[in-house]
């Protein structure tokens, strides 16, 4: 009796086992669940992503509510940049090893906490504490999305996924300022701030039992890793904390000794790849796999989406200032006004996605070289039609340059990864992200200070201004676009030596 119940029993396990993989999928069936499971993933992308660009045309309305000072607004901006780029490879780590979808639901729910205290936040240190840790739980959730990608598709379908997650880092990225001067418009100068942060409370909170369902979970065949590398965490967290500050402060610490911090970081870094080093001769499981540095495709890739996001992002924060400051646009025509990159990124995202397994990295170059005329487009539109007119003549270049910048992220994102170890997955998208969020920080930093600089050389004049300023970024994309090259012409002498081998 024993016998035939344990016998029972083995088959029970057997058969419920055999369901559990049949309902998540395994290397040779696909998780039948994954585009729904994507879904969840993006919805999430986007809510974080999205706070990165739509609070800047929240910043006027910020200062009506709250009565805050110039400094405590830069915070609530570069304060939520700080604290995001700080958990991004610990965090996925920690996915790498606990499992995705715990780490991607705990981050949802964080950050929808987070939202709703800086929504009802009753002084402006209130709102700059609930940015930084706002910042903190968007940094838990983006790199599970890219480890996710990774381990729950294959083949061209990944291409696809991440030109759908491509998709919306472009459009969240540029729709941001439409998003925000239209919850201002609606809700009202002194108020309608807050609803750019109560709006991701019941999407969040929609999202999370969904993410629970259909995110897949860990495998339980698989070895867990508990070395989690904690010095190797503080050097990273305080390099990229120090080597952000002086960036994000750019405008805000006047004065050169902010500078000094540079070198202070490098220091930081430096130590932290001699422990990582030395960690893996000890036989342990460093937080960064130093070996990914050595595949070609994740090197050039990280480096040139770096310079990319150096150019690419700082035309929102100049853009804006130049239509709302210098010519005197409400929050929501600043919006519209940026649209078409939205609009164009989109639809070149998704199309990127289905055709870089054809095209490999000249796709990537080709957009690129997109972005460079798309943003010469917009100098010129600027030059010739520098009054109320610009937001008409800058329509069509910005179009182009969305088209660019849809074929370069998500296409970069799936070629960059496509050697990664699926379980390295998080820890190399968080690398990845990291990367971006210093390009940012210094294209903003760089084109920022250019920008103000000649405002103030020229008593006022913003075109002038918005043109030195698109100069540098067009510079960065430039410069992009030059390793972007270097990688194909390296591409196909390696083919080249391979096909006479």
């Amino acid at each position: 009796m024993v016998g035939q119940a344990n016998g029972r029993h083995a088959v029970t396990d057997t058969q419920q086992q055999s369901g559990e993989r049949a309902r998540e999928g395994t290397a040779d069936q696909p998780d039948p669940r994954r585009w729904k499971a994507l879904a969840v993933c993006l919805v999430g992308g986007f809510m974080v992503l999205l706070d990165v660009s739509i609070v800047n045309v929240a910043l006027p309305s910020i200062r009506t509510g709250l009565s805050a000072s110039q400094s405590e607004l830069q915070w609530v901006v570069s304060g939520y940049a700080l604290t995001f780029g700080l958990l991004l490879v610990p965090a996925g780590r920690v996915g790498d090893v606990r499992g995705r979808r715990t780490m991607f639901t705990v981050g949802l729910g964080l950050f929808s906490l987070t939202s709703l205290a800086c929504g009802l936040a009753p002084s402006s240190l209130f709102l700059v504490i609930g940015r930084l840790l706002q910042g903190l739980a968007g940094g838990l959730l983006t790199p599970q999305i890219s480890a996710l990608i990774q381990q729950m598709f294959r083949g061209r379908e990944r291409g696809t996924a991440f030109g759908l997650f491509g998709t919306i880092v472009g459009v969240s990225t540029a729709v941001g300022p439409l998003l925000g001067g239209a919850l201002i418009e609606a809700f009202g100068t002194e108020h309608g701030w807050r609803w750019v942060f109560l709006v991701n409370l019941p999407i969040g909170l929609a999202a999370m039992p969904l993410a629970w369902k259909l995110l897949p979970k860990p495998d339980r065949g698989q070895k867990h890793r508990h070395d989690y590398d904690p010095l190797g965490v503080l050097l990273l967290g305080a390099g990229i904390v120090v080597l952000l500050l002086p960036l994000v402060q750019e405008q805000q610490w006047k004065g050169s000794a902010k500078w000094l911090l540079v070198p202070a970081a490098v220091l930081l870094l430096g130590a932290f790849v001699l422990w990582e080093f030395r960690y893996t001769r000890r036989g342990k499981e460093p937080l960064v796999d130093l070996g990914l540095f050595r595949l070609r495709s994740w090197s050039f890739g990280a480096s040139m989406i770096t310079l990319f996001f150096a150019g690419f992002t700082p035309i929102f924060f100049i853009f804006t200032l130049y239509l709302q400051t210098g010519l005197g646009y409400s929050a929501l025509q600043a919006g519209l006004a940026i649209t078409p990159f939205a609009v164009g990124s989109a639809a070149a995202a998704a199309l990127g996605g289905r055709i870089v397994h054809r095209f490999g990295r000249t796709l990537v170059a080709a957009g690129l070289l997109l972005v460079a005329v798309g943003f010469a487009g917009t100098l010129v539109a600027v030059h010739v039609v520098p009054e109320h007119g610009t937001g008409w003549a800058t329509l069509f270049p910005l179009l182009v340059g969305g088209l660019g910048a849809g074929l370069v992220i998500s296409p970069n994102q799936t070629l960059t990864l496509s050697e990664v170890p699926v379980e390295r997955a998080g820890t190399a998208g968080g690398l990845l992200q990291v990367g971006q969020r210093i390009g940012a920080a210094v294209g903003i930093a760089a084109v920022g200070s250019v920008f103000f600089a000649r405002v103030a050389a020229t008593r006022g004049d913003f075109a002038s201004a918005y043109e030195h300023g698109m100069f540098v970024a067009t510079g960065f994309v430039v410069a992009a676009l030059l390793l972007a090259v270097v990688d194909v012409v390296v591409d196909r002498r390696v083919h080249a030596s391979r096909s006479a081998a």
